[in-house]
C-alpha cells in the first residue's frame, strides 16, 4: 500500500475545509473517498495526519549485539559464515542463518570470506 506524505494529506484536507466536495477531492487528488474519510477521522482524533511508521522485523543481531559480533569476527577473521553462525549460537544462544550473518557483517563493513 502506498503511503502519502503528510503535506499531500494536509493539502487535500485543506481543500475539503475550503468547501471542495469529497467526491471531487477524490478525483482531483487521485485517492479513494474511504482514504479521505480515514484521514479526516485521524485528524479529528489525533490532531495530525502524518503517516504512521511502518514496522518490520527486528534484526536478529541488533545494535546492542553488534559489538559482540565485531569482537567475534576480530578474534576469528578467517572463519566462514557457517562457522560464525555456529560460534554465535554457542556464545549468544541464538541460531542464525548464513544470510542473516552475511547481512550483519555487511552492516559492520567486514568483507566476506571467499575460501573455506
Amino acid at each position: 500500500m502506498k503511503q502519502y506524505p503528510a503535506d499531500f494529506r494536509d493539502r487535500l484536507l485543506h481543500a475539503l475545509d475550503a468547501g471542495l466536495a469529497r467526491a471531487e477531492a477524490a478525483r482531483t487528488f487521485g485517492v479513494t473517498e474511504r482514504t479521505i474519510r480515514r484521514w479526516q477521522q485521524q485528524r479529528r482524533t489525533t490532531g495530525q495526519v502524518a503517516p504512521k511508521p511502518r514496522l518490520g522485523r527486528r534484526r536478529r543481531i541488533g545494535p546492542t549485539a553488534e559489538p559482540a559480533l565485531h569482537a567475534q569476527v576480530a578474534a576469528h577473521p578467517d572463519a566462514t559464515l557457517a562457522e560464525h553462525c555456529v560460534r554465535w549460537a554457542a556464545e549468544q544462544g541464538t541460531s542464525l542463518s548464513r544470510a542473516t550473518m552475511s547481512r550483519a557483517l555487511a552492516r559492520l563493513g567486514w568483507p566476506l570470506k571467499k575460501s573455506p
